[in-house]
């Protein structure tokens, strides 16, 4: 039984990829006979009315999928997860990431005025944002970006297609040395 939770423990890791019956023998470093035997002998375990999993044999790879009788169950999951709005923290973290890409959490936290970490991590665990490297500053901390998903979920293109940043009022963009200067001159 220990070498079935294994095999299904090495295709639950693998994933979509699933593993073929050659990868299953030399992982486990058993034979031919015994690696089919052990995948018959999960499958039927799988196979049971109160499983909601399979282990299927797709291009000569095994894998573990669902069973499609509670596919309607999954399409309900999907929907759901695709029309979950966004929080306005989570807009506003991706307004400035895509804005000023690559950019790291303290950026992001400096232009937001409160600290963004969690929301970022949510954000990376949904697909909106990915890491992308790491930055030269002290600590070498981690750049993020927006994903395609981003671009899927806000219907654009490419990241051209975002509005423009226009400023309403044109002192906001004075030079800050100049308004030290106009400031405190000399008489």
């Amino acid at each position: 039984m220990e070498k079935q939770a294994i095999i299904e423990g090495l295709l639950f890791v693998v994933g979509d990829d699933g593993l073929s019956l050659e990868q299953i023998q030399k992982i486990m470093e058993i034979s031919e006979e015994t690696a089919k035997k052990l995948i018959e002998q999960l499958t039927e375990n799988y196979e049971q009315a109160d499983r909601g999993l399979k282990i299927s044999k797709l291009a000569n790879n095994y894998k573990i999928v669902t069973k499609s009788e509670y596919k309607e169950y999954y399409k309900k999951l999907i929907e759901e997860e695709k029309n979950r709005d966004l929080s306005q923290a989570a807009l506003e973290i991706l307004a400035i990431i895509v804005y000023n890409e690559p950019v790291t959490r303290i950026q992001v936290e400096e232009i937001r005025g409160i600290g963004s970490s969690q929301m970022i991590r949510k954000l990376v665990i949904k697909g909106f944002l990915k890491e992308c490297g790491r930055s030269n500053l002290p600590g070498r901390p981690i750049l993020y970006q927006t994903t395609e998903l981003f671009l899927d979920y806000f219907g654009l293109a490419t990241k051209e297609e975002l509005p423009k940043l226009e400023f309403q009022n044109q002192e906001e963009l004075v030079d800050e040395s100049e308004l030290y200067n106009s400031s405190y001159k000399e008489e």
